[in-house]
């Protein structure tokens, strides 16, 4: 008969099989959680970079109606405050005869290109240089801004005191600015170019200002993300993709002449 002291005693704790087990299933489970809320973070970051550039495009427009111009866009250097040329030697700026932008953001025949003008339209918020920033908020997410110029019917009109009332309605209206293309591929440097719709399809032609973000990867992936970073007339807006060799994930806005003309008429810088 065996007593008390005699019978086996029960193991505590784990085998190392079941720990193994164990952690498997606590990482399977904290995977599940983690991916979502990943998920949920890019896409608040998506919507406040949204309501960022919404802003910003209201901000444009009231400093037009204000002015009876538009803002030339901040380059590297200006920290944030539209790039003008150096006064003297150069034109006051927004002279209404030679006004013009920096040459630092574009000679005034493709646009001017830069960044948004965060400190003369009072956007915020903006990081330690003054330069508005989208919600990923890095140096290299500093909101884009491009302005329409060219060599022809336009010119430097829309940066130039009273140019656009001297212009006319009926010019400015029928102006073909910058292009916005769903595809970056076949675009030229002025138009979205011959590609077989839908993958070509042009969604304006007649974008006064176009203000965009770079989105999370802070750079241009494939040949529609590089095109919104070109300097000419020409930019793309896709649905959000991570697709390899079709990422996009730019968020991008713009200011249609006719919205312009609306507002300035309203405004009484127009007739």
């Amino acid at each position: 008969m065996l007593t008390d002291t005699m019978r086996p005693t029960a193991v505590s704790g784990f085998t190392l099989i079941e720990l193994a087990v164990g952690i498997v299933v606590i990482a399977l489970l904290l995977g599940g959680i983690l991916v979502p809320l990943k998920t949920q973070v890019e896409t608040r970051k998506i919507e406040e970079t949204q309501r960022m550039l919404a802003q910003a495009r209201e901000a444009v427009l009231g400093y037009a109606v204000a002015n009876g111009y538009f803002p030339c866009p901040a380059d590297s250097t200006s920290n944030g405050a539209e790039a003008l040329p150096p006064d003297p030697p150069g034109p006051a700026p927004h002279d209404s005869t030679n006004g013009i932008c920096a040459a630092s953001t574009g000679d005034g025949t493709a646009g001017y290109h830069g960044f948004l003008p965060a400190k003369t339209l009072g956007v915020a918020p903006v990081d330690d240089e003054g330069y508005a920033v989208d919600a990923w908020g890095l140096s290299s997410n500093r909101i884009r801004y491009s302005l329409y110029a060219d060599a022809n019917t336009i010119g430097k009109a829309l940066v130039r005191s009273g140019g656009m009332a001297m212009l006319g309605i009926p010019v400015l209206g029928g102006a073909t600015l910058f292009n916005v293309c769903l595809s970056g591929t076949g675009a030229g440097a002025a138009d979205c170019g011959a590609g077989v719709p839908p993958a070509q399809v042009t969604l304006a032609t007649n974008a006064v200002v176009v203000i965009w973000s770079v989105g999370s990867r802070s750079g241009a992936a494939n040949v529609h993300e590089s095109e919104n970073l070109s300097s000419n007339r020409v930019f793309v807006n896709r649905t959000r993709a991570d697709a390899a060799g079709a990422e996009f994930d730019d968020i991008v806005t713009w200011i249609p002449m006719t919205l312009v003309i609306s507002r300035m008429v309203a405004g009484g810088q127009l007739p």
